[in-house]
């Protein structure tokens, strides 16, 4: 096999754009709006709604790799190169499953499912960080960024300067 089965390179080039909009959203625009702003109840809707799709889709594209299995190295790939590039993606797995479960225990810790989507009436509390979950979401929100700057930038090398046709892998198209 040279390819990942279509189902993961569908879930990952959607998931990719999912969670860096997710990533950007959350440290420019919803850290940045106080909770007693009212817009913050329709941004949290939208946040809250993709993180658990971003959630599941994950656990479905997890669930599809580990059936599926991947591609043989790439010719020239060295057994440590296969190593790195092991963990990076376990971990990308990790951080991404981490945010969407520090979001529900935020979520849980705060009652937003009744304030944001059932209306309750409950002021949305006066900010995020008094919850523990919300700490653990900052952290890993930090190195997710980092493991995806990483991870594109291996993709980018590998594709522009070894050339070895890396981005083949995760294409559609027959070459």
């Amino acid at each position: 096999m040279t390819k990942y089965h279509p189902v993961i390179i569908a879930l990952h080039w959607l998931l990719a754009l999912a969670i860096i909009f997710m990533l950007l959203a959350g440290s420019l625009m919803l850290s940045e709006t106080p909770n007693s702003d009212p817009e913050k109840l329709n941004a949290l809707a939208i946040h809250m709604g993709l993180g658990i799709t971003i959630l599941l889709l994950t656990l479905i594209r997890l669930a599809v790799r580990l059936r599926t299995g991947a591609p043989e190295p790439l010719e020239g790939t060295t057994p440590k190169q296969e190593q790195i590039a092991s963990v990076t993606h376990v971990l990308l797995y990790l951080g991404v499953i981490a945010m969407g479960v520090s979001g529900v225990a935020i979520a849980l810790s705060a009652d937003l499912g009744n304030i944001v989507f059932f209306g309750s009436g409950q002021p949305l509390p006066k900010d995020f960080e008094a919850f523990l979950p919300y700490e653990v979401h900052e952290i890993v929100s930090s190195a997710l960024i980092g493991l995806i700057a990483l991870h594109v930038a291996a993709a980018v090398f590998h594709q522009h300067f070894i050339k070895d046709g890396i981005m083949s892998r995760m294409s559609f198209r027959n070459k």
